[in-house]
C-alpha cells in the first residue's frame, strides 16, 4: 500500500522509556491505514499498542521515526492531526453526574460549537447509538456499554475522518462488547477510519480489516485475520473424546489422514488433526470412527484461529508476554468460506 492511500502512516517510529525493561515502548513500529477501515493492533500488555495511539494522536512525542494522520505530519503538524482525530482511551471521559446529553453539549461547546449547534449535534449522536431513551439519566446509572457508547459518541461531536480507540472493551461483558463492536462498524460503514487497540483476539477477528501484531514495540505480522489465519497453514479437525480410552484408540485413525503433527490434549481427550483437504478428511475420519466402534463427543472442522497465530508468531498466547523471537508475515486476503464447519 503506497503512502497516499493511506490515512495512517508510520515508519521506523521509536519510543523508549528511561528505565524500562528491554522491548518496552516502541522499537521500529511501522504501521499503514486504508481510508475508511479499521485496523487492529494486536498484542500482550506492554507490547506498545497504547504508546503507538499516543504518539499518533499527539500526546507523546517520538524518539525517532516519521508517522503521519490524515496526511499531516505527527511531529511538526500537531494541531492540525488534532483537528482531524477523535480518541476513545481505555477509560470512559464522561462525567457521571452529568445525564448523557449534557455530557454531549459539553463536549460541543469546549469544540466552540455554538449552543444552538452543540444540542443539535448531542441529539444527532445520542440517537446514532441507540442512547436516546436515556439521555435525560446521569451517566452514572449507565451500564457499561451505554458509557463506552456515549464515549464513542463524545469522540465524534466534531466527526473526525479518523478515530483512535484503544481497548475499549476491557472490563465489559459479553453484551456490552458487542454493542460497542456495533457502534465501531457503524461509524466505518460512514467512512470514518479506526485504529483499534485490543489484547482480545476475538475483537480483532470481529472488527478489523487488516491487524497488525505487536511484540516487543514492533510488528511481527501483519494482514487481514482470514490471510493471516491461511499463512498459518491449512485446517484442523478437532475431535473430543468421552475418556482416555477413545481417545487413544482413535489416535492412529487421525493419523491416517493428517497432514502434519497430531496435537494431543489428553486431559481434554481432544485431538487436533491438521488436514489438507478439509471435507474430504472430515468424511474419512468420521466414517473411520464408526466403523472402529468410537463415537466422539464432538468433532469439528476449522481453520487456524487469531489466537494460534498469535501464538505460532511470539511463542506467547495474547494477554501474555511473548518471549520466543517470531518472524516477519505479511498475508493478502485468506479464503471467504465458513471457517466453521461441525458434523
Amino acid at each position: 500500500m503506497q503512502e497516499a492511500e493511506s490515512t495512517i502512516t508510520a515508519e521506523g517510529v521509536r519510543k523508549r522509556y528511561p528505565g524500562a525493561p528491554d522491548g518496552t515502548g516502541l522499537n521500529g513500529f511501522d504501521l499503514r491505514v486504508a481510508a475508511g477501515s479499521v485496523c487492529g493492533l494486536l498484542g500482550p500488555n506492554g507490547a506498545g499498542k497504547t504508546t503507538a495511539v499516543r504518539i499518533l494522536s499527539t500526546l507523546l512525542e517520538m524518539d525517532a521515526g516519521r508517522a503521519s494522520v490524515a496526511g499531516f505530519d505527527v511531529r511538526t503538524q500537531g494541531r492540525r492531526v488534532r483537528e482531524r482525530i477523535g480518541l476513545v482511551g481505555q477509560y470512559a471521559a464522561v462525567d457521571e453526574i452529568l445525564t448523557g446529553r449534557q455530557n454531549l453539549v459539553m463536549f460541543g461547546r469546549l469544540n466552540r460549537l455554538p449552543v444552538a449547534a452543540a444540542r443539535r449535534r448531542a441529539d444527532e449522536l445520542l440517537e446514532r447509538f441507540s442512547l436516546a431513551g436515556a439521555a435525560g439519566r446521569p451517566v452514572g446509572g449507565y451500564s457499561g456499554g451505554m458509557r463506552r457508547r456515549l464515549d464513542l459518541a463524545a469522540s465524534l461531536v466534531v466527526s473526525p475522518p479518523v478515530l483512535f480507540v484503544d481497548e475499549p472493551t476491557t472490563g465489559l461483558d459479553p453484551a456490552a462488547r458487542r454493542e460497542v463492536w456495533t457502534a465501531v462498524r457503524e461509524l466505518v460503514d460512514e467512512g470514518t477510519t479506526v485504529l483499534l487497540t485490543t489484547q482480545y483476539l476475538e475483537e480483532a477477528d470481529r472488527l478489523a480489516d487488516r491487524v497488525s501484531m505487536l511484540k516487543e514495540g514492533r510488528v511481527v505480522a501483519e494482514g487481514t485475520p482470514d490471510g493471516l489465519k491461511s499463512a498459518l497453514g491449512g485446517d484442523w479437525i478437532e475431535i473430543v473424546f468421552a475418556g482416555p480410552a477413545d481417545a487413544e484408540a482413535a489416535r492412529p485413525i487421525a493419523a491416517r489422514v493428517a497432514s502434519g503433527e497430531l496435537r494431543l490434549d489428553g486431559p481434554a481427550h481432544r485431538i487436533g488433526v491438521p488436514v489438507a483437504e478439509r471435507t474430504r478428511a472430515l468424511v474419512r475420519v468420521a466414517t473411520a470412527l464408526n466403523e472402529a466402534g468410537i463415537e466422539p463427543e464432538d468433532i469439528t472442522l476449522r481453520r487456524p484461529t487469531l489466537d494460534e497465530v498469535f501464538l505460532h508468531l511470539t511463542g506467547g498466547a495474547a494477554g501474555t508476554e511473548a518471549e520466543r523471537p517470531a518472524a516477519r508475515v505479511n498475508a493478502a486476503t485468506g479464503p471467504e468460506d465458513p471457517a466453521e464447519e461441525t458434523v
